[in-house]
């Protein structure tokens, strides 16, 4: 780890208190009225960045007005992406430095779409410039850059939205409000899962690399964001989700949005202890991040949760139960039948009849709302997006806990997950 990546854990907090002092009264100033234009930019219009622009763009009064990117081919795609929508987009802004665009006064929120290991800079840098955030799950990177943007968005009047979009789904308000009911009884287990399958031979997230992808079209030491320096690789840069020393794996891209969803049903904190298992077994191509996965997450009050994954069998798709005393939640997305193959998604109640013999089976039928209105009315009304960064922290610690235990290959406390974030990230 060089220099500058230990400066940033340490000036973060300090810098972003500093310079939150002016950009909270600017803030204020320009609070919007009901019908006012949101005037949006995004740090990171790849991939997941331009399938947010296309949510995005469809907000009610909010425009795209600039875009931040370390690879010059994005600007044109994200640009065709904003007039395919009916959007005039000849204004838009493009900058290859993200500082550069937070400048600008006629911004008012910014989404941060960049690789994990770059969130945390953005994250505070956005801040700091007085803009609204909306950050693409897993919040940070590691333990230390989450307690980091956990801080400064306290210290901030800024509204701050997390890429959790399940939490605001009707599977989460039903479910949500079923737990509140008491509908649960004692819950001393959660069990969860996601199933995806590839072609054998063909690993999952590996994407080809673009010609014009190249050290003269990329900022590569930006990208980098303080790891060591080295000549440019494509392959990383375009796949880095399979390197620990950008990503999380399939932890931080899928396991934090069913725990993201658990955490909001249930009110949970932080887990007391993680355990996780498991390897780089469907496909030998270089990744470092596993893809068969087990992980065991303790909680407060007699609570175990877990969580397993395989990259080479979709048949179960993605479910979670909450096993309560008195009563169930299931909540299944391409949950496959083995008899009739057919596939099943949905959520239900389902009471325990030992304990709850006058309950009965609620079959869930909420709408829910668009998480990303959500957050464009929020940067309106300043009032808290469904997805807080609170919850952005609480689901980061415990992916964080999950990923550590497994490098570690040992259970994990939270004080001890910290220390082994640290070892890592020095070496």
């Amino acid at each position: 780890m060089t220099i500058e990546r230990r400066d940033f854990l340490k000036k973060a907090t300090a810098t972003t208190a500093a310079t939150l002092t002016l950009s909270t009264a600017r803030s204020f100033a320009n609070i919007l009225g009901a019908n006012d234009r949101v005037r949006l930019g995004i740090i990171g219009p790849g991939a997941r960045g331009q399938e947010l622009m296309r949510d995005f763009v469809k907000a009610p009064n909010a425009e795209f007005v600039a875009l931040a990117d370390v690879y010059n081919a994005r600007f044109d795609q994200a640009k065709q992406l904003i007039s395919n929508a009916g959007a005039d987009a000849t204004n838009v802004k493009t900058f290859s430095d993200h500082r550069k665009m937070l400048e600008m006064k006629d911004l008012d929120a910014v989404i941060v779409a960049t690789p994990l290991h770059c969130h945390a800079r953005h994250f505070v840098d956005t801040l700091a410039a007085g803009k609204d955030l909306y950050c693409e799950k897993t919040m940070t990177w590691s333990i230390e850059e989450a307690e980091a943007c956990l801080n400064a968005t306290k210290k901030s009047k800024q509204v701050v939205g997390i890429g959790l979009q399940h939490n605001s789904a009707g599977y989460f308000a039903e479910p949500r409000q079923w737990a509140k009911d008491n509908k649960l009884g004692v819950v001393t287990h959660v069990e969860m899962w996601m199933s995806r399958n590839s072609k054998r031979g063909v690993g999952q997230w590996v994407r080809p690399i673009p010609a014009d992808c190249n050290a003269s079209n990329v900022k590569w030491d930006a990208f980098l964001n303080g790891r060591t320096k080295r000549a440019f690789d494509a392959n990383k840069f375009i796949n880095w989700r399979l390197f620990w020393e950008f990503s999380g794996g399939n932890v931080t891209e899928n396991m934090v949005h069913q725990i993201g969803w658990l955490i909001g049903v249930l009110d949970l904190g932080v887990p007391t202890a993680a355990y996780m298992s498991g390897g780089v077994f469907s496909e030998k191509d270089g990744r470092e991040v596993p893809d068969t996965i087990a992980v065991t997450l303790d909680y407060p009050n007699d609570l175990v949760v877990t969580w397993q994954s395989s990259f080479s069998n979709s048949r179960y798709g993605l479910g979670a139960r909450i096993l309560g005393s008195h009563g169930t939640i299931e909540w299944l997305m391409g949950t496959t039948d083995m008899v009739s193959g057919k596939a099943t998604s949905g959520w239900n109640y389902a009471p325990e009849k030992l304990n709850n013999s006058n309950d009965v089976v609620v079959q869930g039928i909420a709408k829910g709302v668009n998480h990303y209105h959500n957050f464009v009315e929020c940067v309106r009304s300043r009032k808290e997006p469904n997805s807080s960064a609170e919850l952005g922290y609480r689901s980061a610690i415990a992916a964080h806990m999950a990923n550590l235990s497994y490098r570690k290959k040992q259970r994990l406390t939270l004080d001890e997950a910290r220390q082994a974030g640290r070892q890592l990230a020095s070496k």
